[in-house]
């Protein structure tokens, strides 16, 4: 009975201090390891969702008072990047006001989005109107322009996501 009574006496003795004879963990932590965190694939569905949010994010450079509408559309379709890499591609319409300047808002968003993270370039596209592209610098598939549309008193963003690649099974064509 004294050697069970030792023993648990032993035991509680434990509990509160500290065993410093004690091997330390093998369980690797995150400072013990140098291991490059896990890359996770992007998918079609978030590659539209970041790309309509950096459309609806242009959209709200054209000035307020001038903004009559912005529709964007809720689908949009896959342009092959390369033999196994798609992007997605969609749209935004921003309707003005009859009689606002159209060159003059796409210069302003041009200014806005050349200091920081994104490579812009501005031209004339084929219709001899001024138009606007962005594109991340962290890749070299994503872009937006930025132009005049084709009806009057209209800006559209036209969009292509950072190329992913397609689950197996999952046919490109039709809308996305």
């Amino acid at each position: 009975m004294a050697l069970l009574l030792a023993g648990l006496m032993g035991l509680t003795g434990c509990a509160g201090t500290p065993n410093t004879s004690s091997t330390e963990s093998t369980v690797p932590s995150a400072t013990k390891t140098q291991e490059e965190p896990v890359k996770v694939e992007l998918t079609w569905q978030d590659a539209k969702a970041h790309t309509q949010a950096l459309e609806l994010e242009i959209a709200a450079q054209v000035p307020e008072d001038a903004v009559i509408s912005i529709d964007q559309k809720t689908k949009g379709m896959l342009l092959s990047c390369n033999r196994t890499k798609h992007s997605w591609n969609g749209s935004t319409t921003i309707t003005v006001t009859e009689g606002t300047k159209i060159e003059p808002i796409l210069k302003e968003i041009k200014t806005h989005y050349q200091s920081g993270q994104y490579v812009v370039e501005d031209r004339l596209d084929i219709r001899g109107s001024y138009e606007v592209q962005i594109s991340p610098h962290n890749t070299s598939d994503e872009n937006y322009i930025v132009a005049e549309g084709l009806a009057p008193n209209q800006i559209r963003i036209d969009s292509g996501s950072e190329c992913f690649t397609l689950p197996e099974g999952i046919y490109p064509g039709g809308d996305f």
